[in-house]
């Protein structure tokens, strides 16, 4: 019996990984899909992904900078609209484009009279703008979650670590559990 039941619990470490990957890659799909349902499967994401190199490519001409700049300075003034899109437009910047914000993983040292140490990525070495000149912002994300913590940690407590920025994320949100 004992047997069986590690037969069990070894199948389920092999299919429930599969299995909630198909899934929610699946779910992601047919929300996609449906946005753009045009009565045919995948046709929507196919037009999407169309759509989205095209404005990309018109977005990067020098005519149309103008125009997205301006339609910036208009978000920024309206209250309400301003928190949203430079709160998303940063959380996109910080993933993806010219200005990466976690690509620079580091090992902070949490007290001066304690070994123990967290893994996080340094946001800003540099922090005159709100007087604080000796600290740095890094950001702790945590395990098994999309949510984090920012704290402002002394310089000599950050040690940079010269490993990809995907693998330092991919070990933190595993709780430790994937390989660095």
């Amino acid at each position: 019996m004992n047997k069986l039941f590690r037969y069990f619990l070894n199948g389920l470490l092999i299919i429930a990984p599969i299995t909630i990957t198909v899934w929610i890659v699946v779910a992601i799909i047919d929300w996609l899909n449906s946005m753009l349902d045009l009565g045919v499967p995948g046709l929507g994401i196919l037009l999407m992904v169309i759509l989205l190199t095209v404005v990309g490519f018109i977005g990067s001409s020098f005519l149309v900078k103008p125009f997205i700049i301006l339609t910036e300075r208009i978000f920024h003034k309206v209250p309400l609209i301003s928190i949203i899109y430079s709160s998303v437009k940063d959380l996109f910047d910080a993933f993806v484009g010219d200005n990466q914000k976690f690509n620079k993983p580091v090992m902070v040292k949490m007290s001066e009279d304690s070994d123990n140490h967290k893994l996080g990525f340094v946001t800003q070495e540099a922090l005159q703008h709100i007087n604080i000149e000796d600290k740095v912002a890094v950001y702790f994300p945590h395990s098994y979650n999309f949510s984090g913590e920012l704290f402002l940690v002394p310089r000599r407590n950050v040690t940079y670590l010269d490993v990809p920025s995907s693998e330092v994320m991919k070990f933190i949100v595993s709780g430790g559990v994937s390989r660095l």
